[in-house]
């Protein structure tokens, strides 16, 4: 028996202030969750929650109900979005939310309007003949690296809760099924544009631009030329956001047009990962035959995606159709310029320099080159030459970070000359570089012993001690110490999967 979609009940509405639905219908799906037969609540994020001024006593008490699609608050008005998307290089013209319904928005403590969203809450007019259901690995997965990625300091959509529903998803095998609410500035993406560009549809390109323009730019409103301004805000927000992923050894896995948000955010996790030893080959997404998104491929795919949306604006950019493509391309040359000063600024950062010098690109890629060559781990490496920069005795385990502990010798030299010429004390030098370079990140292989224990026995205590880890990932946390360790040979994840 199905069970009915339940009306709300008193004391569990959210403060939902809605403005994407007031958009032309053409832009959206009108869809309700599909109800679920037995929610349990796996997490709720108490603080975000709080941010976001619901209550969380009524969260703790409806939020099985409420977060599987059981029950839909007052004031939320659900809908699945329509976006189309180059995935791999191809276009899709219709895409769309197969399995994510936008409950609606609030405005939170700091004035910030933010979506909350479900995903997994069944089928809707863009499912493509899928189930609209989410199995509970990729929810967890979605939990623990957009959590992750926040306490990293890294642009990326929130975990407001996970559910199991009860019921069983059928893909490889029979899985549990769940459903995760997201949290983001916004669920507009390229493909979003590229939706109604595909049609030929120019009013729907211009309500949109005047939409993210209000919802994320409203500065831009008094620009000489607001939608090329839109194009280079969006631009930049790009280029910096990807070079915090190649600071912090991101990989996303899949880099489609359909997942890269015009507000500047990660979204999608579905086969990311992180990288354990340096090599910018790496490539963890079983669905990424060719290596498009590789770690280092990763900012030349942004700029691509970007040339992708700025096609979607020519007609509002200028009338002129060369005129519009020059200073289209502008935008698009000054993309790379604007990702390298971002790189650099932050590599810079992660090896203790607070001035800049000519060499000190080559000081990075040195140390880069040596990684690979040693076969270090990125993230261990960086933090243990935090250490070193304020303890000489640390000099030991720096070098053992490599597979001929003497192969870093020449580095240390030119280093330790280079930072010979810079303003900072050892010690200011020291905590700096902690500030930036983790102790912890999400493992793979870490993830995947806490979702095996989840879907195989039940068993959410793996899962919890990582969300304690890695909310604080610049702390060394010595309870934790083993968090911090690469994979032994035997527990090495060669592969991650898409979670539809």
């Amino acid at each position: 028996m199905t069970p009915a979609l339940q009306k709300n009940r008193p004391g569990a509405a959210f403060p939902f202030d809605n403005s994407y639905v007031g958009l032309p219908e053409r832009f959206f799906a009108p869809q309700t969750p599909t109800p679920v037969t037995e929610p349990w609540l796996i997490k709720l994020n108490e603080p975000l929650a709080a941010e976001l001024g619901l209550d969380v006593g009524v969260l703790r008490r409806d939020g099985a109900a409420i977060f599987s699609g059981n029950l839909v608050p007052e004031g939320a008005q659900p809908l699945a979005m329509a976006y189309a998307g180059h995935q791999f290089g191809g276009f899709s013209p219709v895409l769309g939310d197969g399995r994510a319904i936008l409950l609606g928005e609030v405005v939170d403590a700091k004035g910030k309007r933010l979506d909350i969203q479900l995903k997994g809450a069944g089928p809707t007019p863009f499912s493509r003949r899928g189930d609209g259901r989410a199995a509970l690995g990729p929810v967890l997965r979605e939990y623990i690296i957009s959590e992750a990625m926040f306490a990293l300091g890294v642009p990326a959509t929130r975990a407001l809760a996970a559910v199991t529903t009860g019921e069983p998803v059928y893909r490889e095998e029979v899985l549990p099924g769940a459903v995760f609410t997201r949290v983001a500035a916004s669920h507009i993406r390229v493909g979003t544009f590229q939706f109604f560009a595909a049609r030929g549809d120019t009013e729907g390109v211009l309500a949109l631009a005047d939409h993210v323009i209000d919802r994320h730019y409203p500065a831009l409103k008094e620009a000489d030329n607001p939608y090329l301004a839109l194009f280079d805000a969006v631009s930049d927000r790009q280029a910096a956001l990807i070079a915090r992923w190649l600071h912090v050894g991101f990989i996303h896995g899949v880099m489609n047009t359909d997942n890269m948000t015009v507000s500047g955010e990660t979204i999608d996790f579905g086969p990311c990962a992180f990288m354990d030893s340096y090599d910018p080959a790496t490539v963890f997404s079983s669905i990424d035959q060719h290596g498009r998104y590789a770690y280092a491929n990763q900012p030349a795919i942004g700029q691509w995606n970007l040339a992708r949306l700025g096609e979607t604006l020519l007609p509002l950019i200028d009338a002129d159709p060369d005129s519009a493509v020059d200073k289209a391309n502008v935008v698009i040359r000054t993309y790379g310029e604007r990702f390298q000063a971002q790189w650099l600024a932050g590599m810079r950062h992660k090896i203790g320099l607070a001035g800049e010098e000519d060499g000190d690109l080559e000081l990075v890629q040195a140390l880069l080159a040596l990684m690979q060559a040693q076969v270090a781990d990125f993230t261990l490496t960086f933090r243990r030459l935090s250490d070193f920069a304020g303890d000489d005795t640390a000099e030991p385990a720096f070098a053992a970070s490599f597979r001929e502990p003497d192969a870093c010798r020449d580095w240390l030299a030119r280093w330790r000359e280079r930072l010979s010429r810079d303003p900072q004390t050892a010690t200011e030098r020291a905590v700096a570089m902690r500030r930036v370079n983790p102790a912890f990140i999400p493992r793979n292989h870490r993830v995947e012993q806490a979702i095996d224990a989840a879907v195989e026995d039940g068993d959410f205590s793996l899962f919890e001690a990582l969300l304690t880890v890695l909310s604080n990932p610049y702390e060394d946390q010595p309870a934790f110490a083993a968090y911090m360790e690469p994979p032994k040979p035997n527990e090495r994840v060669l592969q991650t999967f898409c979670g539809t």
